[in-house]
């Protein structure tokens, strides 16, 4: 026999299955993946149709996953048209747990072995009627069979190659020979290798992707008020940033983002609040300035009822005073009464309001609150209290939103955790800036946010993307207590002000506004009452962007 030399075509067969091996293992897509080794195969075994099978564990059975043929022009799954429904899924057992023997490739897969048939229509252990079917319909000729399974690291079929009609120098049909046994079981091994390693990739990427959803749905759990936070910010930075990404929008002209770097993204917007796991509850959930495990207004209204109770009980005796000595209250003291508890029941309306933390709080609503802390009752051992004590006086003169400045600090320190947390995760290189992109959403262009104090030119663009998408976030949901659901004319004009305060980048606001990623981001998101009509021409924020520049 003469030995493998660059003019052999044996060695030339070698030669291009190791070049099919080599690609196979750099493919990274599924259906490319399966394409390139049933068309590889037909290739090197000059075979002119052929189908690819996939098991399928629930069952089990065999799933038609490509199917070839040249002299057909029959070309399904992958770049081809769909697999569909165009062929039924092969049982690998019959009735009562009975093996398929009778189908060939069902025989292959359960005895893990090649099946190599000359002529299907002169073969008398397999069952080729569906082939004689086949061919009936569509004039073809169905001869020459071979069958090789695909097995993976432990053992077990994966897959099932089936390659018909070996085609000669001159194009006839024969049939297939040891050496394509050879370089098809080759291929068959390396392919399993390239499927199963491409699986794995996958369920591990799947289970990663399950891990960060699990854990932003548990931080959206723990607070019925920021519920589907963590779900909705990732949707609001992946618009944005499909819709800048390549667009040349001005100011942002360079700025493109891979697939690969869109995960990268994805995966930060997903734990970009996982530091939230621990920050305390009650500090989560505090929907009113004076809330920690219950709402404290009711115990102030409980002092104002005993003051109430107080003014009618003063002014009971006094009214029974006047009544044994045979005369009326003067009107004075009538109109100081009801004056007194009128006075009373707004004082106690003005500080529920308050509590509610839904205004700003201006300097004059602060110093009646401060007044109100002045007052005093008497508690049940006879004892003068404030009003109000101290405590509460600090936390309902909070001037925005509900948190007081030490639970503000312990919000703001779910940034510092989520960058220890995050930090401490060995990231694959694809995923190396997932702490960079999570821990910038709270920073500010003017360096003046945290955690970091990072100013705009320290910050990559996709963490810029994730600061307006969880502004915009913030602002729409509908689920605040303390606010009504914004529509998104008043949602867009507070970005632009933040933007014209140095908060949020004016590029990506300007792109977030003309190429109306807001109103993509409403249609799955918001209700119908929150979508407006934007006035773009008079948003403020924008003269700010390079749009308005060029």
């Amino acid at each position: 026999m003469s030995s493998a030399t660059p003019s052999n075509p044996s060695y030339e067969r070698i030669r291009r299955l190791n070049a099919i091996g080599i690609a196979l293992s750099a493919q990274s897509d599924q259906n490319q993946l399966l394409e390139m080794i049933l068309s590889s195969a037909r290739e090197l075994t000059q075979a002119d149709a052929g189908t690819l099978y996939m098991v399928e564990p629930e069952g089990p059975s065999l799933r038609f996953a490509m199917v070839q043929n040249d002299k057909l022009n029959i070309h399904l799954g992958g770049s081809g048209a769909p697999v569909g429904d165009n062929f039924p899924l092969i049982p690998l057992y019959l009735e009562q747990q009975q093996p398929n023997e009778r189908m060939i490739v069902a025989w292959s897969v359960l005895h893990k072995r090649t099946a190599r048939i000359a002529d299907a229509y002169h073969e008398e252990g397999f069952d080729f009627s569906g082939t004689r079917a086949f061919d009936e319909k569509t004039g073809y000729r169905s001869k020459s069979f071979l069958t090789v399974p695909l097995l993976n690291h432990e053992g077990e079929v994966i897959a099932a190659l089936q390659l018909l009609n070996k085609l000669d120098a001159k194009g006839e049909l024969t049939e297939f020979d040891d050496s394509d046994q050879d370089i098809a079981e080759s291929l068959a091994s390396q392919a399993a290798i390239a499927l199963t390693n491409r699986r794995l990739i996958d369920e591990l990427r799947n289970l990663f992707d399950s891990f960060t959803q699990v854990i932003a749905s548990a931080i959206d759990s723990k607070s019925a008020h920021t519920g589907a936070h963590c779900r909705r910010v990732p949707d609001a930075t992946l618009m944005l940033a499909e819709a800048a990404s390549g667009a040349g929008f001005p100011g942002l002209e360079d700025f493109r983002m891979s697939e690969d770097d869109m995960y990268e993204l994805k995966t930060a917007a997903w734990l970009h609040d996982c530091g939230k796991v621990v920050t305390p509850h009650h500090v989560m959930e505090k929907s009113t300035k004076l809330e920690t495990i219950v709402d404290r207004i009711d115990w102030v209204g409980d002092r104002f009822e005993i003051l109430r109770r107080d003014l009618e009980i003063q002014h009971l005796k006094e009214e029974l005073a006047a009544a044994r000595e045979g005369r009326e209250l003067p009107a004075a003291t009538l109109e100081a009464y009801n004056q007194a508890q009128e006075q009373l029941a707004d004082d106690l309306a003005f500080l529920r309001t308050a509590n509610t933390g839904g205004e700003f709080m201006a300097d004059e609503l602060i110093a009646r609150v401060e007044a109100l802390g002045e007052k005093t009752w008497i508690n049940l051992q006879g004892e003068t209290q404030p009003l109000l004590t101290e405590e509460e006086v600090k936390n309902l003169s909070i001037r925005k939103g509900t948190l007081n400045q030490e639970e503000r600090k312990i919000m703001e320190g779910h940034m510092v955790h989520t960058l220890n947390m995050l930090e401490q995760l060995p990231f694959p290189r694809n995923l190396q800036r997932v702490p960079e992109y999570a821990g910038g959403h709270h920073e500010r262009m003017d360096g003046k946010g945290y955690p970091r104090g990072l100013k705009r030119e320290e910050m990559s663009i996709p963490a810029r993307i994730m600061g307006i998408a969880d502004v915009f976030e913030a602002l729409t949901a509908h689920e605040r207590p303390y606010k009504k659901p914004m529509p998104l004319s008043l949602a867009l004009t507070i970005m632009g002000r933040m933007v014209e305060d140095n908060h949020l980048d004016p590029d990506l606001y300007a792109a977030f506004v003309y190429k109306k990623v807001y109103l993509d981001y409403a249609k799955k998101h918001l209700r119908d009452e929150q979508i407006d009509e934007v006035d773009v021409d008079n948003l403020p924020g924008l003269r700010l962007a390079s749009i308005s520049q060029a």
